[in-house]
């Protein structure tokens, strides 16, 4: 039987590919990575802001799960 064709594989499998539209949207919307503004060094980043940011990358993977596992129509 071939690894691939396995419920978990195919699980697994998902998961990855809205891995990779998480990075691809994050990385164009800049979401990811350190931000670069006119302040940078002279103001210590909250940790509100990186909740936010973290709660923002979060609900950006549920997004991405959905839109990957939705139905094809035709």
């Amino acid at each position: 039987m071939d690894a691939t064709s396995t419920p978990s594989s195919a699980a697994r499998r998902t998961e990855d590919i809205a891995l990779d539209l998480l990075k691809f949207v994050a990385s164009h919307a800049n979401l990811s990575g350190k931000s670069t503004g006119s302040t940078t060094g002279f103001v210590a980043p909250s940790a509100a802001k990186e909740d936010d940011k973290v709660a923002s990358l979060l609900e950006l993977y549920t997004r991405c799960r959905e839109a990957v596992e939705a139905p094809i129509e035709k």
